[in-house]
């Protein structure tokens, strides 16, 4: 299927939905500053409004590269849960019991912030908080799911959730292709475009300065202070955080960062508005966010207008940089495919917008926030495709820190911690063609026998 505008296939439903966007000047002079911040994102806008309102005489700037909105903040799926890492499992194994719960409760604590941020500042970000649905496909996938959800409840960590067999799950979204479920009711989704873009005007409201199309060339540390040197204009600060994520390998000076984190791909396609028959004939009435337990999973969810955004079912890697633009035509007219299969019904369904983006992974396979080589230098990455409402909590966790406080939030285990570095970009990358071989490897195996069109 092919679109009417090319420019559709580099830019994401949720800002073009935003409409017309003034970015702010480029910084064109030479500043001293208390705190400076590299990328205008959840994190970066989260925590220089953080820091700000703390400290109001604070001199506080956040660089964005591009405009704000164009990376991940711009292009995610705008799922605001719970989720962390890779599988609870996963995270079991490599971190132990306690951390795992430890972890659910901070992502608790993240969904309920975030949330009480767009009520309490009136932000018009299309948030709902209707819940979201994990889905399995096949016997081997449920048997999965139902350990996971038997894990949450033997660790105390489940009270949102409830189990659902294949009858529940078929009646509420008239799939013959849904196996058993868990549903959660403490999470929600939201617009993300308009999210950043109302967290840049709480920032600038509070003194921020956000200077838009502002790259970071070069980075100094000095004894007295870091030097950041841009095209237009050189900034002397006391302290630095880099919130930059996936994209982080733009960032000079930060080669530790080239070790702790790799940019992967995935992709999302948005549909044409269903019509009231359409969506119907889809159940889907309470309008939650649904992923499937594959280990290349798909995510779905609706928009306030009426469409089926959905992504995932794979994730690529790349030699060139992240700010690069990489359509993937086979990862679009999967994830139409995939729609279809589950929903035969909508097979005349119209795809009207594709895009991608990168998502930070480490070895480690969960988040982190620390220091690089330098207790002033605070950095914020590894969020899995998961960090709406992660990296909204991370803000408030970062000015902490820029505060010099011990809190309840700066205590977290993966706070001050050192991920495992990967050797080298070429490993990187082989290690990373490798386990998606795998991942996609165990989903064959596990869907061997079902039917697909």
């Amino acid at each position: 299927m092919t679109h009417a505008d090319p420019r559709l296939e580099s830019q994401s439903f949720w800002q073009h939905d935003y409409g017309h966007y003034a970015p702010n000047p480029a910084l064109h002079e030479d500043l001293k500053v208390d705190v400076a911040i590299i990328g205008g994102g959840f994190t970066g806008l989260n925590s220089a409004w953080q820091f700000k309102k703390d400290n109001p005489n604070a001199r506080v700037v956040v660089l964005e590269g591009a405009v704000v909105g164009f990376g991940a903040s711009g292009r995610n799926a705008g799922f605001s849960t719970k989720l962390f890492g890779l599988e609870p499992e996963m995270v079991l194994l490599r971190w132990g019991r306690q951390k795992l719960i430890d972890a659910r409760h901070y992502l608790e604590k993240a969904v309920a912030h975030t949330r009480s941020l767009i009520e309490e500042h009136g932000f018009q970000s299309d948030y709902r908080h209707s819940g979201l649905v994990s889905i399995s496909y096949s016997a081997p996938q449920q048997r999965r799911l139902e350990k996971t959800y038997k894990l949450l409840q033997d660790l105390g960590i489940a009270g949102d959730l409830t189990w659902h067999d294949r009858s529940r799950v078929q009646q509420d979204f008239h799939s013959e292709r849904f196996n058993g479920g868990i549903y959660e009711t403490n999470t929600g989704h939201l617009n993300p475009c308009k999210q950043v873009r109302a967290l840049k005007g709480l920032a600038e409201s509070a003194g921020v300065v956000v200077y838009e199309t502002t790259p970071v060339t070069a980075i100094e540390r000095q004894a007295s202070a870091i030097l950041i040197a841009t095209p237009g204009g050189r900034i002397t600060a006391d302290k630095l955080v880099v919130a930059t994520n996936a994209y982080s390998r733009q960032v000079p000076d930060t080669r530790r960062l080239q070790t702790r984190q790799y940019p992967l791909w995935t992709y999302q396609v948005v549909t044409e508005p269903l019509s009231e028959q359409q969506w119907t004939s889809i159940g889907w009435k309470d309008r939650q966010c649904f992923g499937d337990n594959r280990q290349m999973l798909h995510y779905f969810r609706p928009t306030v207008d009426g469409r089926i955004a959905m992504g995932g079912g794979d994730a690529l890697a790349y030699r060139t940089g992240p700010m690069t633009e990489t359509a993937s035509p086979a990862s679009w007219q999967h994830c139409e495919a995939h729609l279809k299969w589950i929903y035969p019904q909508l097979r005349d369904l119209r795809i009207a917008y594709r895009w991608g983006g990168p998502v930070s992974v480490n070895v480690d396979m969960v988040p982190e926030i620390s220091c690089i080589d330098d207790e002033r230098i605070i950095y914020s990455g590894g969020c899995f495709g998961h960090g709406v409402a992660l990296t909204h909590l991370n803000g408030r966790t970062i000015a902490d820190l820029l505060n010099g406080e011990k809190t309840e939030l700066t205590d977290f285990w993966i706070v001050n911690r050192r991920s495992i570095s990967m050797t080298s970009d070429t490993l990187s990358y082989l290690g990373g063609r490798a386990a998606r071989g795998a991942l996609k490897a165990w989903d064959w195996w596990e869907e061997r026998q079902l039917q697909r069109g």
